[in-house]
């Protein structure tokens, strides 16, 4: 086992059933974020490809320049 994963299993061992029910909270809230920023780059990746589609034509070419 890694070092700090054991540290973090002594610490995790020595709090009270509240403070684990918090620390629980705490690592779903990080996951929730991880999920969302991969979320928001998946969105953002997507419009780009569409959006490159409608906005790179010849018509809009002048635009390109500013």
């Amino acid at each position: 086992m890694q070092p700090q994963l054991k540290q973090i299993r002594e610490k995790l061992g020595r709090l009270t059933t509240e403070r684990l029910a918090e620390v629980e909270d705490f690592i779903d809230f990080l996951q929730q974020r991880d999920q969302d920023k991969h979320q928001r780059q998946a969105y953002s990746q997507a419009s780009e490809d569409v959006f490159s589609k409608a906005w790179d034509n010849d018509d809009d070419a002048i635009y390109d320049q500013l």
